[in-house]
């Protein structure tokens, strides 16, 4: 005998709560990006702050919620690396404005999230994130959470200094790891598209 699954009043199989959950997180990620950039240009650093921790949290809660599910939907697993790069973009290109970053290692990053997530996007699997992957999004959001460690707050000098030399593996890692989903995707044929 096999379990039941709930169905929703259409006939179709219910979708756990968790798992709209984790994918109104992902959607509401998406749409911090632009409010972060705004409060970064308007001079309010805390808000900038608080909307990326923000954005780090809700990445980290849609993952759990998706886990909790027992896994998060094709959609979800789709759009949450792409909000990823819209909420580590804002940032960065704003700390290559102010001259915090090189803008040569914005553009050469940015560029490998552009490339990689062309990749995935293409994939009928969604294609996961692959370990390395995982601990560069990790590496990257501490980082800007240094970087952008308002003047004003205790410590600011150094822990704006450890964001700066966090920022430098978090690109290496960005690099290696973006190398390693280019030679998977080269080496095994293409999917079939599913759509």
């Amino acid at each position: 005998m096999t379990p039941s699954t709930p169905e929703s009043a259409g006939g179709r199989p219910a979708v756990p709560l968790a798992r709209r959950l984790a994918d109104a997180l992902t959607v509401a990620r998406a749409f911090l990006g632009l409010p972060l950039l705004l409060a970064l240009g308007a001079g309010q650093a805390g808000l900038g702050w608080a909307l990326l921790l923000l954005g780090g949290f809700s990445d980290w809660a849609d993952g759990w919620l998706a886990r909790r599910s027992g896994g998060g939907s094709v959609w979800g697993a789709r759009l949450d690396p792409l909000t990823d790069k819209i909420l580590i973009s804002a940032p960065l290109l704003w700390l290559a404005r102010e001259g915090t970053l090189p803008l040569w290692a914005v553009w050469l990053l940015l560029a490998r999230e552009l490339l990689i997530s062309g990749w995935r996007a293409g994939q009928a699997s969604g294609a996961p994130a692959s370990a390395a992957g995982k601990a560069k999004t990790v590496l990257q959001f501490a980082a800007l959470l240094l970087l952008l460690w308002p003047l004003t707050w205790p410590l600011a000098n150094g822990l704006r200094s450890l964001g700066w030399w966090l920022f430098w593996p978090s690109l290496l890692l960005a690099l290696s790891s973006g190398a390693s989903y280019l030679r998977a995707g080269l080496s095994r044929p293409a999917e079939p598209d599913r759509s």
